[in-house]
């Protein structure tokens, strides 16, 4: 089969690689009909996040059911599903407990209490380096779907791959942030980061009772999407001061919630990039300190954005006098999905409005490419095996 191959930093080539086969008896065999390039995925494209084989990207994908193994019941051939991005076995103690991404039995080499550097990290991830598995991805014509008998979600036939694509992984982690800042309805909420992830969360802020939407980002086509999608206003970092500005806009308190969709990739001085050097950090701490000078005395930063080093000078003095809660990690795409996806039904969000380009599967290193160095206003990648 063709599957976008990660070889090394900057190099991502379509390569004809063995077909999946059933492994184990909770396998599926899905063929993909539609998958996606995630920010997440540049972490490995750029080397934040570490890969020494190669290894097939892509944790953003549906398809058809083409095979199943001897345990898998609740599935036929031919029934289309869309595949949560954390592999998770549905059985053990943090999979009874919600907390799926911390599955104790989908990440055997790596998995541990620790949570640390390149040692015991947590549950297996589709396409997502071999300290989260080493599972091959689904930016493919075909994968294996460990524990597909509690992972995969049928999707109605009257609804368009768009449509649902992203239950796989940004609408899900976009509500994740929302639902962490415990809204009562009437709060103002400063989203920092307006890309795929920012979009969703947006859209998530509405829905579960924000009064005010604030969008964060330094790219301007990005603030026009999401002012024209999602009725928000913006602030551009690089035109204002964004901690003045929304401390103005919220009679000097500060945001209720702030969001952090960026993590560690956001943009960087050359004097910021020397003190990563010097600490061995990878990327920059910058929208999570950002968030907490933004958020209200009492209020709640939610971090979505991926951070994968520790960080020097983190300032543990604001966060204590302001008192501060904060929520980080992977979010609860298990646990969401069923209600994220009668939202769609209903008609009450609409996901497929932040997609600027499709391209087939065999354009893949363009569009990793294209996507990285924000090129066409490009804002969400489809590609079609």
């Amino acid at each position: 089969m063709k599957a976008a191959v990660f070889h090394k930093i900057g190099d991502i080539q379509v390569d004809t690689v063995d077909d999946p086969r059933i492994e184990q008896s909770r396998d599926a065999i899905i063929r993909v009909t539609s998958t996606a390039i995630c920010g997440s995925d540049l972490h490995i494209y750029d080397g934040f996040i570490p890969q020494l084989k190669n290894e097939v990207l892509g944790h953003e994908f549906m398809g058809i059911v083409e095979d199943v193994g001897s345990e898998v019941t609740n599935l036929k051939k031919g029934d289309r599903v869309v595949v949560p991005f954390t592999v998770a076995c549905g059985k053990c103690y943090f999979c009874q407990k919600n907390l799926q991404m911390h599955c104790e039995n989908s990440n055997p080499e790596h998995y541990g209490p620790d949570g640390g550097l390149l040692t015991e990290k947590g549950g297996g991830l589709f396409g997502y380096t071999d300290l989260y598995g080493g599972y091959n991805g689904g930016q493919a014509e075909y994968v294996r779907v460990p524990y597909a008998d509690y992972g995969l979600h049928t999707v109605p036939e009257s609804l368009k791959d768009e449509q649902v694509l992203f239950l796989t992984d940004i609408f899900p982690t976009g509500w994740s942030s929302i639902e962490w800042g415990e809204l009562k309805g009437g709060e103002t909420v400063a989203i920092f980061g307006s890309g795929p992830v920012g979009l969703m969360a947006q859209k998530s802020a509405w829905i579960q009772g924000a009064a005010r939407v604030i969008a964060i980002d330094p790219v301007n086509y990005r603030l026009e999407k999401a002012r024209r999608v999602n009725n928000v206003e913006t602030l551009n970092p690089d035109e204002v001061d964004v901690i003045e500005a929304i401390r103005q806009m919220t009679n000097g308190r500060g945001a209720d919630l702030c969001v952090d969709a960026v993590g560690m990739e956001a943009d960087r001085s050359l004097l910021e990039k020397a003190k990563a050097v010097i600490n061995f950090e990878k990327g920059t701490p910058k929208v999570l300190e950002l968030c907490f000078q933004a958020v209200r005395r009492g209020g709640i930063v939610s971090v979505v954005g991926v951070y994968g080093t520790p960080f020097d000078n983190i300032s543990i003095g604001r966060m204590f006098d302001k008192g501060i809660t904060v929520r980080f990690g992977q979010s609860f795409v298990h646990k969401n999905m069923s209600h994220l996806l009668d939202l769609v039904v209903q008609g009450k969000v609409v996901l497929d409005d932040i997609i600027s380009h499709t391209l087939p599967l065999a354009d893949a290193s363009k569009a990793y490419d294209m996507f990285k160095k924000k090129q066409d206003d490009c804002t969400k990648v489809v590609l079609k095996p």
